[in-house]
């Protein structure tokens, strides 16, 4: 399921103007995730990416391919998979001359999922810390001041269960504002957030010690 054109498959008519909302076609708002095979179809590294991408906006194979610096055979197996599962489909098409253009799309705004491959916790932190890294090391042979590049920070607080829930609440809520964002300007940023048992020793509290 490749796009074989080597036409350009978009003009700029296609995909969203700044401002405008984000995706470019419609979708629902959610989709819970309950077969193991759309765990297995989403927690792969390229197909996370693709199902990123297409929060911007419907793209076609060869669009994806080229943002992601992949073969567009390869991309048409990782769509493939994800079609299978559900979480993506052709949301309208284009003819190019002779040839029609699918553009895709995924089928719900948001995923939820209630089980996580053990691991997967560590890929998505491991892989913003090297991200992070090479900011910083951007910043420094460019001569820049890092803290005005980046701001990353870490707070361990000895806190209750329900407490800790209330911000993994509002934390979720941000970054879905956060994706949710017309896209406009000509850098992307992440938004990295995690909530989890610290190791971090503590004092007790007055009443401990008393």
């Amino acid at each position: 399921m490749t796009d074989d054109t080597t036409l350009p498959d978009r003009d700029a008519s296609d995909g969203p103007e700044p401002g405008a909302a984000v995706p470019d076609y419609e979708l629902l708002d959610a989709l819970t995730l309950e077969d193991p095979a759309q765990y297995r179809a989403l927690f792969e590294e390229t197909r996370q990416a693709i199902v990123a991408l297409l929060r911007e906006r419907a793209a076609t194979i060869s669009e994806l391919a080229a943002a992601l610096d992949k073969p567009k055979g390869t991309l048409g197996h990782h769509m493939q998979v994800l079609a299978d599962a559900g979480l993506v489909h052709v949301v309208r098409t284009k003819k190019v001359r002779a040839l029609e253009a699918k553009y895709w799309g995924r089928t719900a705004r948001i995923f939820f999922y209630e089980h996580l491959d053990t691991g997967h916790g560590q890929r998505v932190l491991a892989r913003a810390a090297a991200e992070v890294g090479q900011a910083e090391a951007e910043a420094e042979a460019a001569g820049l001041d890092v803290a005005r590049v980046l701001d990353v920070n870490r707070r361990d607080v000895r806190i209750r269960a329900e407490r800790a829930r209330e911000f993994r609440h509002r934390l979720g809520e941000l970054l879905t504002d956060f994706a949710d964002e017309p896209r406009s300007g000509d850098q992307t940023y992440a938004l990295v957030y995690g909530i989890f048992p610290s190791a971090t020793p503590s004092l007790p509290t007055a009443e401990d010690e008393a």
